[in-house]
């Protein structure tokens, strides 16, 4: 939990709930932050299993499962492969459209080009290409005037998309089987402090939508899930143009390691469908190996 990444207070609180919720289901457990002396650690730990609960770079990308691997110790949540895909938002979207699956026009620019002009007509959304949890997100809106002048911290290189308007729809997969879908409510965009701050947006679930809506998220979760090659626990999200119906769905990303805080989405979902979070961590160890 915790590592170097710019999600890594949030780590910090999905480690500790998931390892709160392991000594309950009988585990003996150790609580590590990453740092540069993860391997040594670990060496000197010998888990029998890591429950990975890093999030963003270093610890979602295949950084800390190339690791594992080498050490030969069971781990959770998705592969090097998965992991360094499902990161890279815009070969996820190749993914997605080789699997069929909806997905805005999108490319990737040099952060310079950006801040000079439109890149392509607005409204769209600049992005890092590599990180979670809203961080670092532009909208340019139709009226902007001018094109958006980007931090100095956003990378070199970032993803613009097509701004795609409509309601934030999530889907968690566990295993082999889609969960449920739920609606995301927000004043506004949802950003970081949307997703982690209390009451900085309200979940439906399940989202108060046409039954053949609920069914494609599901399907189009596991199929994305699956196109990835993700392991575990993932989940993906939507947004839905309800003037558009059905048509109007398209894939934004999945996470390969969604967030286990209080706020968090997927232990709602898992809660909704009669698994307590105790029972999702211990699936989630239960289901740990290499070769992932």
């Amino acid at each position: 939990m915790g590592g170097p990444s710019a999600e890594r207070e949030v780590s910090l609180s999905s480690g500790h709930e998931c390892a709160t919720a392991l000594r309950g289901e009988g585990f003996d457990v150790v609580e590590l932050d990453a740092g540069p002396d993860i391997c040594a650690c670990l060496k000197e730990i010998e888990p029998s299993c890591v429950f990975n609960a890093l999030h963003g770079r270093w610890g979602e990308d295949g950084c800390v499962q190339g690791l594992l691997e080498w050490l030969r110790v069971p781990y959770t949540h998705s592969g090097v492969l998965a992991s360094a895909l499902a990161m890279d938002k815009e070969r996820t979207k190749a993914a997605y459209r080789a699997a069929g699956l909806p997905v805005v026009a999108s490319g990737l620019y040099a952060a310079d080009e950006v801040r000079a002009r439109h890149v392509m007509p607005p409204p769209y959304v600049v992005k890092p290409n590599n990180e979670g949890s809203s961080v670092g997100i532009y909208i340019v809106h139709e009226d902007t005037n001018g094109p958006p002048q980007l931090s100095d911290t956003m990378p070199e290189t970032v993803m613009v998309e097509a701004y795609a308007p409509g309601r934030e729809m999530t889907t968690t997969v566990v295993g082999d089987m889609a969960l449920t879908v739920t609606d995301i409510l927000t004043d506004g965009w949802y950003d970081y402090d949307a997703k982690y701050k209390p009451g900085g947006s309200r979940h439906v679930l399940p989202a108060d939508v046409p039954q053949e809506v609920h069914e494609t998220c599901l399907d189009y979760a596991l199929r994305a899930h699956r196109a990835l090659g993700c392991r575990g626990v993932s989940r993906t999200d939507f947004r839905w143009d309800e003037a558009k119906g059905l048509g109007g769905l398209i894939l934004l990303e999945t996470n390969t390691q969604p967030g286990m805080t209080p706020t968090s989405l997927t232990p709602e979902q898992a809660q909704h469908m009669g698994i307590t979070f105790g029972a999702l961590c211990r699936w989630i160890v239960e289901d740990a190996s290499c070769n992932r």
